[in-house]
């Protein structure tokens, strides 16, 4: 798809948004989508009836999946609350889809009010979300919201340095949170995350970070891992093919960083000091109910 085609879909997709939360031109209702799907099981209301249908069948059978999406965007509210105490004022959020429960600018707004954050996503849905939310809520000059596809890292980095808010020449925070385990296929249908993983670290400027969070059958009672599975197969035959990945492959993924304290862990509990006061309770049996690896590291 050429820019230009992308950038009229976003601009109907804005349009169509403030108008009516009916679904935008262009936008694919033929399967459900990963981003509207994941908006869904955060409470949001920016999916339609396939994504809902989906969402309603996979809760029905997996109903853990609920407060482990919900423990994931509370890490992701941690990691940015927590890097923004270390320094860091910019931030790039890479599948950062629909921004329910909690967008990532207010969270660095809440302890750096000069932060800098801009939203990377493929789903023209999630874009419209973005922008509209920025519009009513950000500062043009230090957010924004792009297309942008995870596996064109050098593009998406030119997308992101042309939208005059982030310096790439300085320190930034990338955000990956539950993106990798959606499956980065070539045009031949092979997975490439390890390789764009990798190209991403090196396009760091050192004192960056990574940040990542990626579900996993790893480490996780027997049941639940065969629940793992089974949801892995639903979005195999109806949406778009994911893999858990094992914990030595998530750590793989940080290359030579440095990791930040506690290292990979379950999503809950990454430095849960950072949470705060008002977020909604999510109440685990054990920590790896959170199905979910998580982890942050530093380029030195």
């Amino acid at each position: 798809m050429s820019s230009d085609s992308v950038v009229e879909r976003e601009d109907v997709a804005v349009t169509e948004y403030k108008r009516d939360p009916y679904p935008p031109q262009g936008v694919d209702l033929d399967r459900p989508s990963v981003a509207r799907v994941y908006d869904y099981y955060l409470g949001g209301e920016a999916n339609w009836e396939i994504d809902r249908r989906f969402g309603e069948k996979a809760l029905a059978s997996f109903p853990f999946v609920r407060p482990a999406a919900r423990a994931n965007r509370q890490f992701l509210h941690r990691v940015v609350r927590h890097l923004a105490r270390q320094g860091i004022r910019q931030f790039v959020d890479v599948g950062s889809g629909i921004p329910t429960m909690g967008p990532t600018h207010v969270a660095a707004d809440g302890i750096r009010p000069d932060a800098h954050v801009v939203y990377v996503d493929n789903e023209p849905v999630a874009v419209a979300h973005s922008k509209v939310l920025l519009e009513e809520s950000g500062d043009p000059l230090r957010h924004a919201a792009i297309h942008g596809d995870l596996r064109d890292p050098d593009g998406l980095w030119r997308k992101v340095a042309e939208t005059g808010v982030i310096d790439l020449d300085q320190p930034v925070a990338l955000l990956l949170i539950a993106v990798l385990h959606v499956q980065q296929l070539d045009e031949d249908g092979v997975d490439q995350t390890g390789a764009i993983v990798a190209r991403y670290r090196k396009l760091l400027r050192p004192g960056s970070y990574l940040a990542i969070s990626h579900g996993t059958s790893d480490g996780i009672p027997d049941d639940r891992a065969a629940d793992m599975e089974n949801f892995a197969r639903m979005y195999d035959q109806s949406s778009t093919p994911v893999r858990w990945r094992p914990r030595a492959e998530i750590d793989a993924l940080f290359g030579d960083l440095e990791l930040v304290e506690p290292g990979i862990t379950w999503t809950p509990l990454w430095h849960p000091e950072e949470q705060t006061p008002g977020s909604p309770a999510i109440e685990f049996v054990n920590p790896t109910d959170s199905v979910v690896w998580a982890g942050v590291g530093r380029k030195n």
